[in-house]
């Protein structure tokens, strides 16, 4: 495993700064526009713009690693990055707001389609699960890490945005200098919907999926425990519990798949994350601290590791020369859920409590482990209606070869006779 993730230690040490960064922007932003006195419906909308922005880049991310390449691409996105949580802090506008955050969604999708796809180029079918899984081990990590740092000062002060500026624009140094080998530029690059459906309709409707809950969560838990815990401190810690849980369960969970197959686990998890995101719909009005947290531990081992064994599907079925095009379709899927999520889940925050959140969530995953089992259900009557022409072919097959063993030994004979 050491020899394997060698060539990209420094892009997973730039990405461990740089997502420090971006977490504590994640949670910061929702609870000072808290503080300001912005309605749900423009935390959402902000959210969302954020991830429109991630669209758009997923749209673009492949066309630009083709022209210049992965390194100097991460190192333009991280800087463009670094500059928004700056001016996040100098103006408080809920529409410069909306415009920053469109433009960092595009340039962390730029991000992370060359992240995906070099880990892909070094990755095969029989790791590939548990090296997505300690790549996201160590992103949900540091954005944990991140989220806490805005507890260091006060949230409507400018100091928070600073250290957010500055741990995006050092995220780009390592791999600045890296003398690893990195991937070859695509030849050609094209988002190719249809080709990804075909490739894996599991795995891309999960990134959907997880687009649509994760994206919500993203942009609202902050709001929802806020008002839950009536105080920033809640807001800090229950997203601090949330990340730290996804961190542990990525790499059992991905170990799993690797060994028992993805599809289970897809199955497994969507349960998971369901069943925990009904119970905190019905607990909300008497949540404690520590139930919050504890919850938010759950949901987040449950529901964060539904995007990587997603990726690791819908990749153990596509060539070599796919992986840019497949990344970016998988991110693209991600960040059409995200652009819709926050709305729709605000709109049930503002109808049933800062529980539907939550409520939301559950219905994305029941909705996705529908499908997966009537897909599933669907393949097995198809290949059982298939298997008197299975059988018949088998034994044309056998006969066949019987067949030429019997000539060929004839050959020999006759060889050997003269």
């Amino acid at each position: 495993m050491n020899k394997t993730l060698a060539p990209v230690a420094a892009l997973l040490l730039s990405v461990s700064i740089l997502l420090a960064g971006q977490g504590l922007q994640g949670t910061l932003l929702p609870v000072r526009a808290s503080i300001e006195g912005f309605a749900t419906i423009s935390i959402g909308a902000m959210g969302a713009a954020y991830f429109l922005g991630f669209t758009i880049g997923c749209l673009k991310g492949g066309e630009l690693v083709r022209r210049v390449g992965h390194v100097r691409v991460f190192l333009a996105m991280s800087a463009i990055a670094s500059a928004s949580p700056l001016v996040h802090g100098m103006v408080v506008q809920p529409a410069i707001w909306f415009l920053l955050r469109l433009l960092t969604g595009f340039c962390l999708a730029v991000l992370y389609v060359v992240i995906e796809s070099w880990l892909n180029d070094r990755a095969d079918n029989d790791n590939r699960g548990v090296i997505f899984s300690i790549y996201a081990m160590i992103t949900l990590t540091v954005l944990a890490a991140g989220q806490m740092m805005t507890l260091m000062y006060d949230p409507s002060g400018l100091e928070l945005f600073v250290i957010a500026s500055v741990l995006v624009s050092l995220g780009a140094v390592p791999v600045a200098l890296s003398t690893s080998p990195t991937p070859d530029q695509p030849h050609a690059f094209s988002v190719n919907m249809k080709r990804l459906w075909q490739i894996s309709p599991s795995g891309t409707l999960g990134c959907l999926v997880a687009g649509l809950a994760n994206g919500a969560f993203w942009a609202l838990a902050p709001v929802f425990a806020t008002v839950v815990g009536d105080g920033v401190s809640l807001a800090a810690w229950f997203m601090t519990f949330a990340v730290v849980g996804g961190a542990v369960a990525q790499w059992p969970l991905g170990m799993l798949s690797d060994r028992i197959g993805r599809r289970k686990v897809l199955v497994g998890v969507s349960v998971g994350g369901a069943a925990v995101g009904a119970t905190i719909f019905y607990a909300t009005p008497g949540l404690t601290f520590l139930t919050a947290n504890l919850l938010a531990a759950c949901w987040g081992a449950l529901a964060f590791p539904l995007y990587t064994i997603a990726v690791a599907y819908a990749n153990d079925r596509a060539e070599i020369s796919e992986y840019v095009t497949v990344s970016s379709g998988l991110l693209l899927m991600y960040g059409i859920g995200a652009t819709v999520g926050p709305f729709v889940a605000s709109l049930m925050m503002q109808g049933r409590g800062p529980g539907g959140l939550f409520a939301f969530a559950a219905i994305m995953h029941v909705a996705l482990i529908v499908f997966i089992v009537v897909r599933t259900l669907r393949g097995r009557r198809a290949a059982e209606q298939q298997i008197a022409f299975v059988d018949a072919l088998s034994a044309v097959q056998t006969a066949s070869v019987v067949y030429e063993e019997e000539i060929q030994q004839l050959s020999d004979s006759e060889t050997g006779t003269q």
